[in-house]
């Protein structure tokens, strides 16, 4: 192994990094866009170390999961540079690190490309030769206060992770956490040091992709803190088949011993381990583990210490007895010591064996138990808590909860539904347990508890949450609520409900296409132009996008952009309506709708949720759609007679005659069936694992019906749903397209299948063809605010539109086609508003709860983990 051409010689590096060559050809990362060797790693290592050049400087790496970042960083280690980690997904902590270290080299993403932002050619700090890595410490992110490690501390866990999970050079390990975290990092080091392979990518566990990609790439472990288990039962992790998953590693907190003994079952039945591990970032990871044997029948230890590192108990007056106190560890991956400033970078080693501040005690097994934690320790009214054991008591009542204390009082974060949970009887176990009076325990019942962006509990953004409402704070504090309570209320308004955090996304929240307009254009209006990806945002970072725009610029920019589906359902109710009253004949509106509703089915209907809450957020569509169609039938079947039961029922397509709304009954023919498919647990599964590959087979399978092949005169004889199901199945494919080659196989197949649907009808099939051509290509189209907020209502509106013209055209289109058209446009946007307020039956959420800006990451509906 040789150093980098680009050091000096007798600098310090860690020896894994500047190995890599030594690995041949072997893939050392595989990402969504194909495998790297480590031939080609330590090329492009080389390549960016000599860039870094011949003197020690400090590099600030503003860390991401790709394959960029990590170059930069195994460069700086191979070279001996000390790198400065900082999540790239928090503008803040890299705006006051940098400022508060004044790095010589800022490694950064720009506009798709890496840059290397040299400041100055020679460091203008004193840099001390073991200093190899920086890190905030876990929960400080943005912090001045970081961890000093040195080369050996690196080199020394990786051998030792490798050591006691057995890497083998064949394994594959996702990055199912963040790079600049210290055990996603350690995940990333113990494979490299073993010739192994990482699965590189930021993909959320919740994510179809993810998966796609894991079993593609033969992944072989994965790595979660207990929020990822969260997760993974989310997703119906235990019915997937992952036929090369070795092991699942836990560490970053606490899981629960009932559910540590539940996975280590699953893995002893589906041939993997689970090993549950103990660290601190000042241990530069790991401290401790379980041996997997030992997961079902010890759940609740943190195991024995690591290869190479030793524990002993200091002595508590608290705590009494040989076998319990200050958990305390020693091993050449103990930390050299903190910085909080840049002259304590050329520092050396402060630290020879480090104070956990755990509390744990010595089973006579040998193994170690954490009993509590001395910071979190609290004085509240004279009495001492311990928050952790606070929230052991709960979970034994079968209470998921985050406890921590908020100035005089116990803050309790429960994880359940505000509708159904007794905060009265949380209180009153925690009262019961701790001695204190109920009004020192402020309880709050979220949807999902706070989370920092490793997973690890939000603590302040648990005491903020818990706080008294704002009518009860002083003034100045009411005023300083941020700014993202009012897109939490937006998303409680326009969604109907009461839950909504900043950790959730329009899609988690079980948005749809008919609130997705109404959602866009109201975003847009407050925050400028949207991500292509605004709906599976968490609201936090929206309102983090917004805050880097200024004010005068969101309000001063006309142009705009228009989201394709949107623009198709507009254009397409002008075209429905304009043709039935005969003002132009331009058809094929209605099944160019149809194929966008297939497209938007996949977006909003088919997200990470679990099959229940997938089926539930169907169900919700389902309503929505016939309901309001229902009611105006019915009301019009009361006033004119114009309609019988049957299309009052929505049942025409089934019992004849055929007066008109098809469409309304072929959507809602169509979403009953593919719900009733989805909600079988198979397809589910196969719909996650091959989410381009099952809408495509049932497009294939649509053809059935659209050709006739079993000549039954299926426009006579079947239901219309069946003959023009395959029109939604290739919006839904078109939806899961995420490939040059596939939307090629997509539009490919819609212009070989429209042509001669319509018998003789040669342009009213171009029609539909142009929309499914614009609606696989184009994400969005070039627009104006003004024309934005017409085609919004147009949009929004277009189903409403639909069921009610038919009473209004007839009325006026013999001699003003023009003023029935619009009339016909406007009492579909009255009936939308009407139906939209009645079916928003409460009168305002309860609360709309949020943490302040900097409280915290959440990554919520798309997690880091």
């Amino acid at each position: 192994m040789t150093a980098p051409s680009g050091l000096l010689p007798g600098a310090q590096t860690v020896p894994f990094a500047r190995g890599l060559a030594a690995h041949g050809d072997r893939t050392a990362v595989i990402t969504a866009d194909g495998p790297v060797s480590y031939r080609e790693l330590a090329a492009r290592v080389d390549a960016t170390a000599r860039r870094l050049g011949r003197e020690r400087r400090l590099v600030l790496l503003v860390a991401a999961n790709t394959v960029d970042a990590l170059v930069v960083h195994l460069a700086a280690l191979a070279a001996g540079h000390p790198v400065l980690l900082v999540p790239g997904d928090h503008p803040e902590a890299v705006r006051s690190l940098t400022e508060a270290y004044d790095p010589d080299v800022v490694a950064h993403a720009d506009g798709g490309e890496w840059v290397l932002d040299e400041r100055r050619d020679v460091s203008a700090h004193t840099l001390h030769p073991d200093l190899a890595l920086l890190l905030s410490t876990s929960g400080s992110t943005g912090s001045p206060k970081l961890v000093r490690l040195s080369h050996e501390n690196l080199q020394a866990n990786a051998e030792s992770i490798a050591e006691y999970l057995d890497i083998r050079d064949t394994d594959r390990a996702a990055t199912t956490l963040p790079m600049h975290y210290c055990y996603g990092l350690s995940v990333i080091h113990s494979h490299l040091l073993r010739g192994a392979a990482v699965i590189l990518t930021g993909l959320s566990v919740t994510v179809a992709c993810f998966w796609e990609l894991f079993r593609t790439a033969r992944g072989s472990s994965l790595a979660g803190v207990p929020y990822t288990f969260d997760l993974l039962d989310r997703v119906g992790f235990a019915t997937m088949d992952l036929p090369d998953l070795r092991y699942i590693t836990q560490a970053g907190g606490r899981l629960a011993p009932e559910r540590v003994a539940r996975y280590a079952a699953l893995g002893r039945a589906a041939g993997w381990e689970l090993f549950v591990m103990y660290g601190q970032t000042e241990a530069t990871a790991r401290m401790a583990y379980l041996p997997p044997d030992l997961a079902a029948t010890r759940p609740e230890a943190a195991g024995i210490a690591i290869p190479g590192g030793s524990f002993r108990l200091q002595p508590l007056p608290d705590w009494p007895g040989e076998s319990t106190g200050e958990l305390v560890y020693a091993g050449p991956n103990v930390m050299l010591g903190y910085a909080e400033s840049p002259e304590d970078l050329g520092t050396g080693r402060t630290v020879d064996e480090l104070h956990t501040g755990d509390i744990a005690r010595r089973t006579p097994d040998g193994l170690y138990e954490l009993v509590g934690r001395r910071s979190r320790f609290a004085k509240i009214l004279g009495l001492r808590i311990d928050p952790q054991q606070v929230e052991v008591m709960l979970e034994r009542h079968g209470v998921t909860s985050c406890c921590t204390a908020a100035d005089d009082a116990l803050a309790v974060a429960v994880a359940g539904d505000p509708d159904t949970a007794d905060p009265a009887r949380i209180r009153r176990l925690v009262t019961a347990e701790c001695g204190l009076p109920a009004r020192a325990v402020r309880v709050r019942v979220l949807p999902q508890l706070p989370r920092l962006a490793t997973g690890k509990p939000d603590y302040r953004a648990i005491r903020e949450l818990t706080r008294p409402p704002a009518s009860e704070a002083p003034a100045d504090e009411a005023a300083s609520v941020p700014a993202a309570v009012d897109l939490c209320r937006l998303y409680a308004q326009i969604l109907d409900r009461d839950d909504v955090t900043e950790s959730g996304s329009f899609v988690s929240l079980g948005g749809d296409s008919l609130s997705y307009v109404e959602m866009s254009l109201n975003l847009e209006g407050l925050l400028g132009r949207l991500p292509d990806n605004w709906h599976t945002l968490p609201i936090r970072d929206l309102q983090r996008l917004s805050a880097q725009r200024p004010a005068e610029a969101r309000r001063s920019t006309r142009r705009r952009s228009l989201e394709t589906g949107v623009a198709l359902r507009a254009v397409a109710i002008v075209l429905i309506v304009g043709s039935h009253i005969h003002l132009f004949n331009v058809k094929g509106g209605a099944h160019v709708l149809l194929g966008v509703a297939g497209y938007n089915f996949a977006r909003f209907q088919l997200s990470s949720a679990g099959r229940r809450e997938r089926l539930r957020n169907m169900g919700r569509s389902v309503a929505r759609i016939a309901l309001p169609s229902m009611a105006w039938l019915a009301l019009m079947l009361l006033v004119t007679g114009d309609y019988g039961f049957t299309s009052v029922l929505l049942l025409t397509s089934l019992l004849g005659p055929n007066d008109g709304f098809w469409f309304i009954e072929v959507l809602l023919y169509v979403l009953a069936a593919v719900a009733a498919l989805l909600a079988v647990p198979l397809m589910d599964r196969t719909e996650r694992r091959f989410p381009f590959a099952l809408p495509a087979g049932l497009t294939a399978l649509g053809l059935i019906g659209r050709y006739d092949l079993f000549g039954l005169d299926a426009r006579g004889h079947v239901p219309l749903a069946v003959t023009v199901f395959w029109l939604f199945a290739l919006g839904w494919t078109a939806a899961r397209a995420t490939t040059v080659g596939q939307r090629l196989l997509v539009n490919a197949a819609a212009l070989a299948t429209v042509p001669g649907f319509f018998s003789g009808e040669p342009f009213r099939e171009a029609v539909v063809m142009a929309g499914l051509t614009l609606l696989i290509w184009v994400r969005n189209v070039p627009s104006l605010a003004s024309v934005n907020r017409v085609a919004g209502v147009l949009a929004g509106s277009s189903l409403y539109i639909y069921v009610t013209h038919w009473q209004v055209f007839p009325r006026l289109e013999d001699q003003f086609a023009v003023v029935a058209t619009i009339a016909s446009l406007l009492v579909g946007i009255a009936y939308a508003a009407l139906a939209t307020r009645v079916m928003r039956w409460r009168p305002s959420p309860r609360a709309w709860r949020t943490a302040p800006a900097g409280a915290g990451h959440d990554s919520g509906a798309n997690p880091v983990h």
